[in-house]
């Protein structure tokens, strides 16, 4: 005999009916019968290749599409330094633009009228 604590890990749930576990072994051959029918329903090769006709090669296109590309095999990098320098300038001059931006929008939500209105309301009420 188990003790009165541990009872409900050997017996189950008391409150279990013979009802439920009835629904509890009619739901599983429900869920086990539309697996099935899934499997017969979906094909296995749900791949789709490319066509095995070969694609023809448009000349117009192949034309615009290296009319486009010209003026990249003629320009330097753009992001060639001269110098490690000059890179290092280059991330300060970007983060300080970056950080005087953020503390503009800082300062614009804090100095919002709306939110500020709002504060007031809010304190009228108490």
């Amino acid at each position: 005999q188990a003790s009165s604590a541990f009872s409900c890990l050997t017996t189950g749930p008391p409150f279990r009916t013979a009802f439920e576990d009835a629904m509890a072994r009619s739901g599983s051959i429900v869920l086990s019968l539309l697996a099935l029918a899934a499997l017969v329903v979906v094909p296995f090769n749900c791949f789709v290749g490319a066509p095995r006709v070969p694609m023809e090669i448009d000349a117009r296109a192949a034309a615009a599409v290296a009319m486009g590309l010209a003026p990249l095999a003629l320009e330097q990098p753009a992001s060639a330094y001269d110098s490690v320098v000059a890179m290092l300038q280059s991330w300060l001059v970007g983060g300080t633009v970056l950080t005087v931006i953020f503390a503009a929008a800082i300062i614009a939500a804090a100095a919002n009228p709306l939110t500020k209105r709002r504060q007031e309301v809010q304190n009228m009420m108490k």
